[in-house]
């Protein structure tokens, strides 16, 4: 970016992977640029990349541990979705792939919603972790996801759930659309966060997918707003207190839609979260219960709003795992 003008200049493109840390060293004969480099298939390394865009790795940390794993490249592409949006997505495919088999589908729908699914290694949600059992993983970045110009990043405020539910699932469409080993008729779909509070709208308003999982997914706008530690928020993107509610606080809530639960759902919630607290969990836990919908609660006593020990972690996905196979 020119100081003369301010006017953003591409220089180079990236084709795969994600740059971050960066560092300019213009003590070397020519600068370059030390960074980190990761992909979905390539943990962290530290990178040399020059002037025209090529890097080399300095590090290899990781190539001992990694070089006998089965990780299949994603495959990406565009949705031009009913409401007028082009969503991008990831595809990712689990290990031994086939291309002439079946697999199941498993939508992830990313938190945030300020965040997007990027070709990077994730260690908290890895994607490959999530096709190990044979699974072909969508990662939509639905309306709110960064990275795709600010008015698609801001548009999330005037429709907070049914815009980008609708675009997730017709991303799947597309999908399923696109590739013939995805089996449409064995689809789940899950998340945490803002992805779980998708996952609890999801099941009150389609019936599309045989199963959900929410972690730390928010089921009542009114009692989230009085118990969050970031309450502000919420009236910054409802538009008022909630002693006001009306529109969104009352159209796009999970809540308002309980009569219409049916998907088996596995809910799951840290019992030291403040940003979404667990009484959020319990209210979904016992919505689900209520309408006699298949359902099971799991609270991590130890944990916030991420899951961050190892054994918890483990056993978190075990538990997912047993609950796709279970019912997908």
């Amino acid at each position: 970016m020119p100081a003369s003008d301010g006017k953003v200049q591409p220089l180079t493109t990236v084709r795969s992977g994600l740059y971050s840390n960066l560092d300019v060293r213009e003590s070397a004969s020519s600068p370059v640029l030390i960074a980190n480099w990761q992909s979905m298939t390539n943990p962290p390394e530290v990178v040399r990349v020059d002037l025209t865009g090529k890097h080399t790795l300095l590090t290899g940390f990781t190539e001992s541990e990694t070089s006998t794993i089965d990780w299949q490249p994603p495959r990406e592409f565009w949705t031009k979705t009913k409401n007028g949006k082009n969503v991008h997505s990831f595809l990712v495919l689990p290990p031994a792939f086939d291309e002439s088999k079946k697999y199941p589908l498993l939508v992830f729908m990313h938190g945030g919603p300020h965040q997007s699914l990027k070709d990077q290694w994730f260690v908290r949600w890895n994607y490959h972790l999530l096709t190990a059992p044979g699974y072909v993983v969508l990662l939509p970045n639905y309306t709110g996801s960064p990275g795709y110009g600010e008015k698609f990043a801001a548009d999330i405020n005037k429709d907070v759930l049914r815009g980008p539910a609708g675009e997730i699932n017709d991303a799947a469409d597309d999908a399923i659309r696109r590739f013939a080993f995805i089996d449409g008729t064995r689809q789940a779909a899950g998340g945490a966060s803002y992805g779980g509070y998708l996952a609890n709208w999801m099941e009150g308003n389609t019936t599309r997918y045989k199963c959900l999982f929410s972690h730390a997914g928010l089921t009542n706008n009114v009692s989230m707003w009085g118990t969050t530690d970031g309450g502000y928020y919420w009236e910054l993107r409802y538009g008022g207190p909630a002693w006001e509610a009306k529109g969104q606080w009352l159209d796009q809530d999970p809540l308002r839609y309980a009569a219409n639960f049916k998907t088996p759902m596995l809910v799951t919630h840290g019992g030291a979260d403040l940003r979404v607290p667990l009484g959020q969990g319990l209210e979904m836990f016992k919505l689900l219960q209520r309408k006699r919908v298949p359902s099971r609660l799991i609270v991590f006593p130890d944990e916030n709003h991420w899951i961050q020990k190892g054994e918890n972690a483990r056993f978190f996905f075990d538990e997912v795992f047993a609950w796709l196979k279970k019912y997908l």
